[in-house]
């Protein structure tokens, strides 16, 4: 028996005394590095969301770049310019009277489709990469009550509104008061374009 002799104990308790700091350290070391990690991570996401936007990217030039005309009498009108990787983002959004509202998206609704409740929200912390909250907006994939989405694409509208459409477009309608709804649109642009300064 280990104990019978002189001293025996206490090695094997050394070796577990040993065997545990190293246990701990090794955890702390693999909490340290998950904890700075998720850090970095966190902040690389941040960085991206917050990077990349072209200042001078005014509702009439975007407007221009996506191809889409905007009603005369929309109200609250407010775009955003990212420049991306491999294509740029284009955020237009502005308010109008709701029955309005219907009657400039109906024809930008392609034959046979119509745009549908947010059934399957974004949680309310939800960042996409080119995001209205740039202008001020909350996500348009986060509301529910009043929310349709819907989308389109050059070769599938027919409309005067969209005839120099370049590229597609997803759309959002939100009725967020009564009677007044805002209308968020973000396409994808060609790369390289300079909004005027």
């Amino acid at each position: 028996m280990d104990s019978a002799r002189p001293g025996g104990a206490r090695p094997r308790r050394r070796l577990l005394v040993v065997a545990a700091g190293l246990v701990g350290g090794v955890v702390v070391a693999v909490g340290a590095f998950y904890l700075l990690a998720d850090t970095w991570l966190s902040d690389s996401v941040k960085e991206e969301k917050d990077c990349c936007w072209e200042a001078g990217a005014t509702p009439a030039w975007m407007s221009e770049q996506i191809g889409l005309r905007v009603p005369e009498n929309a109200a609250d009108r407010r775009a955003g310019y990212k420049v991306g990787e491999r294509y740029d983002t284009g955020l237009l959004s502005f308010t109008l009277p709701t029955r309005e509202a219907k009657a400039y998206l109906a024809p930008l609704t392609p034959k046979g489709a119509r745009m549908i409740p947010n059934m399957e929200p974004e949680p309310t912390n939800y960042r996409p990469a080119a995001g209205f909250t740039h202008l001020g907006l909350p996500e348009p994939e986060t509301l529910v009550e009043g929310m349709l989405t819907g989308g389109f694409c050059p070769d599938n509208v027919d409309s005067p509104d969209a005839e120099h459409l370049a590229h597609c477009v997803k759309v959002f309608s939100h009725q967020y008061a009564p009677g007044t709804t805002r209308i968020y649109l973000r396409s994808t642009i060609e790369p390289g374009l300079t909004p005027p300064r």
